[in-house]
């Protein structure tokens, strides 16, 4: 029987479809909801990680310490991670997320960027933090290249190294060969990992297909909170793993109620495919992108599906978000 690992990004990556409004209480109810579910990790920050809350990635409810002790207090069987984007986050970020509690850190860079992740992996090794490492757009990049940057973070001293589809844009193949390539270059030690957006509706295959040629972890969020058109529903893939005999270590049951009664009534919006997150996918664009992009279009009356296939041609990434507003104005002035 194969085993994966599940990281629950609820309290991250679904701050984004929150606009990052997650309270205290909100972040204690679904803490606790998922420390009884026996997922391995919880990851819980600002959308963005470490830092993140700004004008530029969007404010956060809570004051970033107060968050993640809320978490870290309310949880007794899983560890908790923070996310951290060198650039956004800082070692100090950190140190202090380390005295808040969290006992894991996924440093996230662009996947031609992982040059920059070494401070970072290396002042998490010394602070005694699991240390996972994050190519994201793993789309944009060959496999040759993400063999490379993967590589590099395991050098760094990262336990674990994902292939992150931040745009949802990758079909079942692409991941079994980037993730299947990763897994042969990298050491026996070195865990792979997966994260999927379902922007093309394919968030659960994708996972299943990584899990086939050898990752190790696998990212999901209850009911698929997340940016864009979320990422892979917990619930979905804990029941659709049990059906092919891999072991997750999670009830199935508690998931189900976790989404259905602690996180759905939490949402701003339903978690679909809708035409924006569907281009999103198709364009390959950064999922977090999504509300941004929304407003961008009612600000300047523009199409948010036209700003989206736009920044897509551009190969905008993660830390444009600037960008995102300079389209939309040049959409305007052309009609």
């Amino acid at each position: 029987m194969k085993q994966v690992k599940i990281t629950d990004v609820t309290l991250r990556d679904g701050m984004h479809a929150v606009r990052h409004q997650f309270s205290a209480q909100d972040a204690k109810e679904i803490a606790m909801a998922l420390d009884k579910s026996g997922v391995s990790l919880i990851e819980a920050t600002h959308g963005d990680g470490l830092g993140g809350s700004s004008i530029q990635y969007g404010l956060a409810k809570e004051d970033e310490t107060v968050y993640l002790r809320t978490v870290c207090e309310n949880v007794k069987n899983t560890k908790v991670a923070a996310l951290l984007l060198p650039g956004i986050g800082t070692v100090e970020d950190l140190k202090r997320a380390v005295d808040a509690g969290i006992g894991a850190v996924r440093v996230a860079t662009h996947s031609t960027e992982a040059d920059i992740s070494q401070q970072h992996i290396g002042e998490a090794r010394k602070l005694g933090l699991e240390t996972v490492g994050f190519l994201m757009m793993s789309h944009m990049t060959p496999s040759s290249v993400l063999v490379e940057e993967g590589r590099k973070m395991e050098s760094y001293g990262a336990d674990a190294v994902y292939i992150v589809d931040s745009a949802g844009a990758m079909l079942m193949d692409e991941v079994r060969e980037k993730v299947g390539a990763l897994r042969e270059a990298l050491s026996e030690t070195c865990e792979i990992g997966f994260h999927a957006h379902n922007n093309l509706g394919v968030s659960v295959a994708n996972s299943l297909a990584a899990i086939e040629v050898g990752a190790e972890r696998i990212d999901a969020s209850l009911a698929g909170l997340g940016a864009g058109a979320g990422n892979t529903p917990l619930e979905v893939f804990v029941a659709a793993c049990e059906k092919l005999k891999i072991y997750t270590g999670v009830d199935l049951y508690t998931v189900m109620d976790a989404a259905e009664d602690v996180v759905r009534p939490k949402m701003f919006r339903p978690i679909i495919t809708d035409r924006t997150s569907l281009t999103m996918g198709y364009a390959g664009v950064y999922s977090s992108f999504l509300l941004h992009a929304f407003r961008a279009a009612e600000q300047f009356n523009v199409d948010p599906r036209d700003i989206l296939i736009e920044l897509g041609n551009r190969r905008v990434v993660g830390g444009q978000e600037d960008m995102i507003v300079d389209v939309a104005f040049l959409l305007a002035r052309r009609q």
